[in-house]
């Protein structure tokens, strides 16, 4: 049996509710009640994903990296009234 190892993303809206996103596979998502919850269902929404793509005679996506960049929160600049940038 071949293994899979893809990242997750996991945000929350503004309502509360968990959405998760898989990048490497276009299209995969879902969302939940609990990070529990968003976590079974992203696993399902990707093995549902590669067995579609499997049907399909399509390749399986397989990440190559992955990395987190860091950067400062901007500064904003105020503007003077009536002052053209």
């Amino acid at each position: 049996m071949v293994k899979y190892r893809y990242t997750v993303v996991v945000e929350r809206d503004e309502s509360g509710m968990y959405i998760a996103y898989c990048p490497a596979l276009q299209g995969c998502y879902t969302q939940g009640e609990t990070y529990e919850e968003v976590m079974k269902n992203i696993r399902e929404a990707i093995e549902l994903n590669i067995e579609a793509r499997k049907e399909m005679g399509e390749e399986i996506p397989i990440e190559m990296a992955i990395e987190e960049v860091e950067v400062n929160e901007p500064e904003v600049k105020a503007h003077k009234a009536g002052a053209i940038s």
